[in-house]
């Protein structure tokens, strides 16, 4: 018992980590050297871990239903777009990188559960696909949200950057009122599918 979350624990700070670390690299390559230059493009999980939504978030989480379902986030990679080479086109790579990279992380973690049984993968697939869902949902700070900043006319885009001091909020309201869930579930169940993985159930 105590080795299964610590296992589920080592691979909950490995989903944050290669999401995060997946935005710094892609910015570096872009052109922006901000991540690199604070250490942020390393493996080790506790350059990356924030308080709330790495512990607190997740917690609340498993609380609230539960222990049927939880996702967190790692301490923002910090990007300066205006360092990047193409800042519209760039900022929509750097965005979609962090849940490609959970996407990927999650497919093979799928594989591993399928030749092993072990269902702590099982549970780190259901881990990646969350955060990566989760994160394409267009509310600021979230990744869908710097997505739609790149293909949005400049007026626009700002006014949804501006939305980035109560973006939290929206996430809580939308979590109590059941529309997280009918967000993320669809896509995450897709994939279970195409994985051929059983459904999350909540």
């Amino acid at each position: 018992m105590i080795l299964d979350f610590l296992v589920l624990f080592f691979l909950f700070l490995m989903t944050v980590t290669f999401h995060e670390v997946s935005h710094g690299f892609m910015a570096y390559a872009r052109g922006d050297r901000t991540a690199y230059e604070r250490g942020r493009l390393t493996l080790n999980p506790f350059r990356h871990i924030d308080l709330f939504w790495t512990i607190v978030f997740p917690i609340f989480l498993l609380v609230a239903t539960g222990g049927r379902f939880a996702i967190g986030m790692a301490k923002p990679v910090p990007v300066n777009f205006g360092n990047l080479r193409r800042m519209r086109l760039d900022k929509i790579l750097v965005a979609v990188v962090g849940p490609l990279a959970n996407l990927l992380f999650a497919w093979f973690l799928a594989v591993w559960f399928q030749v092993t049984g072990y269902s702590m993968l099982l549970y780190g697939v259901y881990l990646n696909l969350g955060l990566a869902f989760f994160n394409l949902i267009p509310i600021p700070p979230l990744d869908g949200s710097r997505i739609l900043s790149g293909l949005l006319p400049s007026k626009l885009s700002r006014l949804l950057d501006d939305v980035e001091p109560f973006g939290f909020m929206i996430v809580l309201l939308l979590y109590m009122s059941g529309v997280l869930f009918a967000l993320i579930m669809p896509p995450i169940h897709f994939c279970l599918r195409l994985f051929g993985l059983p459904p999350v159930l909540i």
